[in-house]
């Protein structure tokens, strides 16, 4: 089959878009505004795009609260969301009020950045704190604003649990990272596996 995405006459039961874009890695994004406020919000439009300097990027579906503390800010956490913490990660994905802290509401210990003024997740077993270096909406090629806006980070500072350090690797196995498929689906890094990239020229 092949469709527009101008008209997304697909034809499905549901929109195989994001399906086909998995799995993608879930940016649990804490955030305080400047009331003091503080945030804790999953997004799966998440992913790093630089080493040098370590740089991540998330974009939100509309002016969520993460994107107004953010603005406010400009700083913000993300914490790794393992397979054992799927379903507190599900908890904070609700619509609450603007000042409900999501923290509270998973029961999950809420911990002050070291670099930034934004909290993390004490139980994931990584963190990174953010200073962000641009925002913007996304527009589309007629130049209509999408509704998305578009937060890039760089890294400042890394949170590891030294119990999830094996051989002095984050053993990846053991620390299950989550990813968004498509629809309701989710997946874990529970079966991993390891490929060398290929040297031209050798056999």
């Amino acid at each position: 089959m092949f469709y527009e995405t101008a008209t997304n006459a697909h034809g499905l039961a549901h929109d195989p878009f994001k399906a086909i874009v998995s799995p993608r890695p879930i940016g649990w994004i804490g955030s305080k505004g400047k009331d003091g406020s503080v945030n804790l919000a999953p997004y799966s439009f998440f992913n790093a795009i630089s080493d040098h300097p370590k740089m991540v990027m998330f974009s939100s579906s509309g002016r969520k609260d993460t994107v107004r503390n953010v603005e406010e800010t400009g700083v913000f956490t993300t914490s790794m969301v393992s397979r054992e913490l799927a379903e507190k990660m599900n908890q904070t994905s609700v619509a609450a009020p603007y000042g409900e802290n999501e923290f509270d509401l998973a029961g999950l210990t809420m911990m002050p950045g070291r670099l930034v003024d934004a909290p993390y997740a004490g139980e994931a077993h990584a963190a990174l704190e953010c200073n962000v270096t641009e925002m913007f909406e996304a527009k589309g090629l007629d130049g209509t604003p999408s509704g998305s806006f578009v937060v890039i980070g760089q890294v400042m500072g890394i949170h590891i649990n030294e119990a999830a350090l094996v051989g002095g690797r984050l053993d990846m196995s053991a620390v299950a990272p989550l990813a968004r498929l498509g629809y309701m689906d989710y997946a874990d890094g529970s079966q991993t596996f390891e490929m060398r990239r290929p040297t031209w020229g050798r056999g």
